[in-house]
């Protein structure tokens, strides 16, 4: 087993990435389980995949185990399912002491860890991530989040979890594209600021999407020391640092919100396509090299992942994109911070774009791909 601390004082905590922990998690998580029992959080997909091994494992170790399941999809994400969570945890009269598992990928993680935040004015949760992006990404660094009519995320709180408990063989249930969307999320750190780490992701991607088990524990292991070591220095975005983790999410959030948060384009793809756009953005600017702009582009296509408008199946012009980030969290007094590349592993926080040469830049891609 793998262990990555996220060190955050008194909220400190574990992650735990071992193949096949799921069907040893009774002996991991039954210190955890007030009064001999856990509840379990999930959505119907991931009840019918994995929820089995834990509730067995559990069982084994004389854990009661009371589950709730939630529908699929990122509409999962709103105040009609956080209002029925809430009222199904306060049915099971979860206590602040309570520990309530979170079962499944960046929806569930997401909701769960919200609710839990203001359960009770706070109760203990458990990330059990189930897919790629959820356990490189959102299982770790405590944000929690429900969206908006106005845009994705933009109701929620910092809030740790407990533990975060990965087991890479639950990703053997995932149809391929959601795997290639999770991995959007692994280049992410080697583009950042790990230009080794990028060249490991050319030479193995290949083998982690086929499902080769030593690539996927690697990958995953590099991707939360890098996510942790960065959440223990900044954890709630205030110096900076842990804004270098939105790499691709400004763009990608407004070709998301184009395609109404929906099946058509998933958060991975719309993050792939967004650093794509980040990195040829940053060449048009003159701040990175048109080589390592086309370098970035041709990893993502190669591995299947959308990397401009066209194959993000987005229609909006460049006006009609930038109004979508008008409603981005991010926005300070007007201003939108960008993530911009001076390279490979040189992404840094900009905070003088202007928005209409943004606009510009999202209309000649248009023209280019004809989307």
């Amino acid at each position: 087993m793998a262990l990555v601390r996220v060190a955050l004082d008194a909220r400190s905590y574990d992650i735990l990435i071992e193949q096949g922990a799921l069907d040893r998690a009774g002996e991991i998580l039954r210190g955890y389980a007030r009064k001999g029992r856990l509840v379990v959080v999930t959505d119907a997909h991931v009840a019918r995949a994995q929820l089995p091994r834990l509730e067995a494992s559990l069982r084994a170790a004389n854990v009661a185990v009371e589950p709730i399941i939630l529908p699929p999809g990122e509409q999962t994400k709103s105040w009609r399912h956080l209002e029925e969570l809430l009222d199904a945890l306060l049915a099971l009269e979860i206590e602040r002491g309570d520990h309530i598992i979170a079962l499944g990928g960046g929806v569930i993680g997401d909701l769960v860890g919200f609710a839990a935040s203001i359960l009770k004015r706070g109760c203990h949760f458990i990330q059990v991530p189930t897919t790629l992006l959820a356990q490189v990404d959102s299982s770790v660094g405590g944000k929690t989040a429900i969206n908006a009519k106005a845009g994705k995320n933009l109701i929620g709180a910092f809030y740790q979890p407990a533990l975060v408990l990965i087991d890479p063989s639950t990703l053997d249930s995932l149809p391929p594209r959601e795997t290639r969307a999770g991995y959007a999320e692994v280049v992410k750190y080697g583009l950042i600021d790990d230009p080794a780490f990028f060249d490991w992701c050319e030479a193995n991607a290949g083998a982690l999407l086929a499902g080769d088990p030593d690539a996927r524990t690697k990958a995953i292991e590099k991707s939360v020391q890098a996510k942790a070591a960065i959440v223990a220095d900044d954890e709630r975005e205030t110096s900076g640092r842990r804004a270098l983790l939105n790499l691709g999410h400004t763009f990608g959030h407004a070709l998301e919100a184009d395609t109404g948060f929906s099946d058509t384009l998933l958060h991975g793809e719309g993050v792939a396509a967004g650093m794509a756009l980040a990195f040829r953005y940053s060449a048009r600017l003159g701040l990175c090299s048109a080589e390592d702009a086309a370098r970035v582009t041709a990893h993502l296509k190669a591995v299947g992942l959308p990397h401009d408008l066209a194959t993000a199946h987005v229609k909006a012009d460049g006006p009609a994109l930038v109004g979508h980030m008008l409603h981005d969290k991010k926005m300070a007094a007007g201003t939108l911070p960008f993530l911009l590349a001076r390279g490979i592993g040189q992404t840094f926080l900009s905070k003088d774009v202007v928005l209409d040469d943004v606009a510009a830049f999202l209309d000649e891609e248009r023209a280019q791909t004809g989307a």
